[in-house]
């Protein structure tokens, strides 16, 4: 599994998303995903909750690593990134830009976008726990492609996809269908009406 390129698909982003402040999302445009405390754009909500149900059928766990782990503020997203990274040099392959400065990420730290960028301040980011159960990541990634429940969902990885690439997070997913609703979640929908956050 661990060889296996995750596939990488460029975020859709949602109309009504569109003219919002990265962070600073109305209320009303986010929903809770079942099971969890955490809160992700509608339409990504749905998605996840159809997933996390699949999962649950097939015996994995699919949840988020913390309420934080979903959508996150502006404050908490330049929170995370002023505890992970540091101005000084430290000869981190892994970089952010912010406030016209170059940071550099702190050794023992996951990657976090620059605070504003982050496709989790849109609610369209989830980090899930794969420490929980051994299982959830292979149920998630599939053969990568074909069988890649993730993707069925509408979740992809970011970045090169590639898990020797140093800003590589296999626990971090985006929702990229926008407006969009995938097969599979319309089908979970249609099923179980109480998942349509939306």
């Amino acid at each position: 599994m661990k060889n296996i390129k995750r596939p990488v698909l460029p975020v859709k982003t949602p109309l009504d998303l569109t003219k919002v402040e990265n962070g600073k999302l109305a209320d009303g445009l986010l929903r809770k995903v079942h099971n969890h405390q955490g809160r992700l754009y509608r339409q990504a909500a749905a998605a996840y909750n159809a997933m996390s149900m699949a999962a649950f059928f097939d015996g994995v766990p699919v949840v988020p690593v913390s309420v934080a782990d979903c959508y996150r503020t502006f404050v908490q997203q330049e929170s995370t990134f002023l505890r992970r990274y540091t101005t000084s040099n430290n000869g981190a392959k892994v970089t952010r830009k912010y406030q016209d400065k170059t940071w550099y990420l702190i050794p023992g730290n996951a990657p976090s976008a620059a605070p504003g960028t982050s496709n989790h301040g849109l609610g369209l980011a989830v980090d899930i726990n794969l420490t929980i159960d051994r299982r959830t990541f292979q149920w998630l990634l599939g053969d990568g492609f074909i069988t890649c429940n993730a993707l069925k969902y509408g979740f992809s990885w970011e970045g090169s996809g590639d898990p020797k690439n140093p800003s590589h997070e296999d626990w971090h997913l985006r929702y990229v269908c926008g407006d969009d609703t995938p097969q599979a979640v319309a089908e979970a929908l249609a099923a179980f009406p109480e998942l349509d956050v939306r």
